[in-house]
């Protein structure tokens, strides 16, 4: 308790501790009652008590579909992720395998590469001048003409004739 007179002096007084109200006890001391054995259809539940019940499962329900929906993208965008991951892993060794093969052909066209693959592998030999033989050839065209006439049918003129010519003959 504070008191409203000045105080005249250097030392102060000693406070005293409040006691707590008799009131605050006896109400803390009052003891529940518990219903036992009463059917739940007889149980009466306030209005407000349903919706308040109400309000929060309708909010643990949406916290659980916003939780669903969030980890179920997540997991859209994992696989997602792999699939790019495994196609830029696929991406770069059909480079490699481009690139080796793009040196393969520069090796393959280097006359060297073709000499060396052709006696190794083939057994061939390159020419001597024993193996040399000249040929000389008349200075006469050599076309011929065509000496086969073709013989061109003669097509009929419509779909009546040839009936009629189809029966008699």
């Amino acid at each position: 308790m504070a008191r409203s007179r000045y105080e005249y002096g250097t030392n102060p007084r000693k406070v005293e501790p409040e006691i707590p109200k008799r009131k605050n006890k006896q109400i803390k001391k009052k003891k529940l009652t518990v219903v036992e054995n009463i059917p739940r259809q007889e149980v009466k539940i306030s209005r407000e008590q349903k919706i308040k019940q109400t309000k929060l499962t309708l909010v643990v329900v949406g916290i659980f579909i916003l939780l669903l929906t969030i980890s179920y993208r997540n997991s859209q965008i994992n696989e997602r992720f792999k699939q790019v991951q495994n196609l830029k892993k696929e991406l770069s060794s059909l480079e490699k395998e481009n690139e080796q093969l793009k040196v393969s052909i520069e090796n393959s066209l280097n006359l060297n590469t073709v000499e060396k693959l052709a006696k190794e592998k083939l057994g061939m030999q390159k020419l001597t001048n024993k193996q040399t033989i000249y040929v000389t050839l008349p200075k006469r065209d050599y076309v011929v003409p065509a000496t086969e006439e073709k013989v061109i049918e003669k097509e009929e003129d419509n779909w009546l004739k040839r009936i009629i010519n189809q029966i008699f003959h």
